[in-house]
């Protein structure tokens, strides 16, 4: 008698236990984050983190599938600078310094090194995952009273990490070029007189920021099929 209920005892927690663990598979994801910005441009042009400062994050993820991820976020963050610091010496200019507030919207695009959630072996799914992302910004800033916008391209890395199955933890490192020359001031716009493309005359900053996030809105539970 006791073998019986042994055996069911065994057969119902071989059932529960996979259960307990399967992945719940959802949709979106809302958190935010903390961390630290850096700058480079013509009153920083070596090292990036010589002023730092800070930065708070709100994201909003639409998750595709275990690989990829669509995110929105919503940054606000202080850049700073001294020319006084640096050993290069701007022509006919003064000492300069400057700091601002800056507010960010973007759309990025991640891609996961691993297939990331908890549960549902046969999908070789891991609790945390590396990635690398990139899209499209636009920055707001001010300056001395002056005010600009431009649009950015935002790239970088980053680390996932899933504690419970709706909880994740990240922390990601983006660079982020911007298509003006204005982001320290209008005193600086292009100091040194070099008309050129793409990569001079612009202005540069990054986030690393720390991150928490909930998934919500359960996927279909009553089919494989996934929208």
């Amino acid at each position: 008698m006791w073998l019986r209920k042994l055996f069911i005892f065994l057969a119902l927690t071989a059932i529960s236990i996979p259960a307990m663990y399967a992945q719940e598979d959802y949709r979106f994801e809302l958190g935010g984050g903390i961390g630290m910005t850096g700058y480079l441009g013509d009153s920083n042009t070596s090292n990036l983190w010589s002023h730092p400062s800070w930065d708070t994050e709100i994201l909003f993820r639409y998750i595709m599938n275990p690989r990829w991820a669509l995110k929105t976020n919503f940054y606000i963050g202080g850049l700073s600078g001294d020319t006084s610091q640096m050993t290069d010496v701007l022509p006919e200019l003064r000492d300069y310094s400057f700091s601002t507030t800056f507010y960010e919207i973007g759309e990025l695009a991640e891609f996961n090194f691993f297939n990331y959630g908890i549960g549902e072996t046969y999908r070789h799914l891991k609790k945390f995952s590396p990635y690398i992302t990139g899209g499209l910004g636009l920055t707001l800033w001010s300056v001395g009273g002056s005010s600009g916008a431009a649009f950015t391209i935002p790239f970088g890395i980053g680390l996932k990490y899933k504690p419970s199955v709706r909880l994740n933890l990240g922390l990601e490192f983006l660079m982020k070029k911007t298509f003006s020359d204005r982001l320290d001031g209008p005193v600086l716009d292009d100091p040194l007189g070099i008309k050129s493309s793409f990569m001079k005359n612009t202005d540069w900053f990054s986030t690393l920021t720390f991150t928490v996030s909930y998934e919500f809105s359960k996927r279909c539970a009553v089919c494989n099929y996934k929208d």
